[in-house]
């Protein structure tokens, strides 16, 4: 590239900055006397934390200032969960890569002076934290004597809140806790089929400005075409049903290189109703509406619609 230094925009929260490092790191292994820097914003989903976001405004609240930088040129890419980015990205922008996945599962934390070993093993009547209303749906769907709760803030955060007794357990994502080497922490991995991840999760994403091709020829060595795939699916899935952080919605695909398994929930907020599809295919886009199109056959809309008008109060 003809600049001097490729400019990170990240959220300053340590899984975060590890994400963006670990990019830098790649980069520069790929491209030697490349010069990186992090630029860290705290953004506004960083910023407040009393309200859950279905009530806040959802996921856009993560990358919004990154996109900022990226728009005013302060910026040259932005470094994302997948998990956490809108399906529509604002105009000028466009998803660049995605990154190798880590674990996609859910991480149960159970309290250390509990000795359950599962989500079946926790007290009756028990509380768990979770930021998710994907993740508080499945919970109650399997467990409904819960009660689960809103947990926000960093995985420090969060574990500090279960440790001082505000939680029997907190559902976290599994390799965020491996990405900070706190992976001795989980007492169980939430998997499919029973317990389906959000779209994305485990994926790293890079932004960047959609006509910077210099840019875009420089982060090609990053992406990793199975994890793209998949992915892909799953965000097809969310983007047909118009999913946001305001309903329970689940994605997950496999098989990214060849012919993909593609499997989702939409969960009303209470676990009562729980809807099922899966499907499988070679083009992750239209496995995706497909798989979509069955979850509204089978009467998803009005669960969608009735969740986000509870979400919001």
């Amino acid at each position: 590239m003809t600049q001097r230094t490729l400019r990170i925009a990240t959220r300053a929260s340590n899984l975060a900055v590890w994400q963006a490092e670990w990019v830098r790191q790649r980069l520069q292994q790929a491209h030697p006397g490349l010069e990186v820097e992090l630029i860290k914003k705290r953004t506004r989903g960083d910023r407040f934390l009393s309200a859950p976001l279905s009530e806040i405004g959802g996921k856009g609240w993560f990358v919004k200032e990154l996109e900022t930088a990226l728009v005013d040129g302060s910026a040259d890419i932005a470094v994302h969960s997948m998990k956490d980015v809108p399906v529509n990205f604002p105009e000028g922008l466009t998803l660049a890569v995605i990154c190798e996945r880590g674990d996609p599962t859910d991480a149960l934390v159970v309290r250390g002076d509990l000795d359950a070993t599962d989500l079946a093993g926790l007290p009756r009547n028990g509380r768990v934290g979770t930021a998710s209303l994907r993740r508080a749906s499945q919970v109650r769907n399997l467990r409904p004597d819960l009660t689960t709760a809103p947990l926000r803030g960093n995985v420090e955060t969060r574990l500090g809140k279960l440790d001082a007794g505000e939680f029997d357990a907190i559902i976290l994502a599994s390799a965020g806790l491996e990405r900070l080497g706190r992976a001795e922490r989980i007492t169980a991995r939430l998997g499919p089929p029973e317990f389906i991840p959000s779209g994305g999760q485990g994926a790293v994403g890079i932004e960047c400005r959609s006509d910077d091709t210099e840019i875009q020829a420089l982060l090609a060595v990053l992406e990793d075409a199975a994890t793209s795939r998949c992915v892909r699916a799953e965000r097809a899935v969310s983007r047909h049903l118009g999913g946001h952080c305001s309903v329970p919605l689940a994605a997950y695909a496999t098989g990214g290189a060849g012919e993909l398994e593609l499997s989702a929930l939409v969960a009303s907020l209470d676990g009562a109703t729980v809807l099922r599809a899966g499907g499988s295919g070679a083009d992750p886009e239209a496995l995706g509406i497909e798989v979509a199109e069955t979850l509204l056959a089978a009467g998803a809309g009005p669960l969608l619609e009735a969740a986000a008008r509870l979400a919001q109060g």
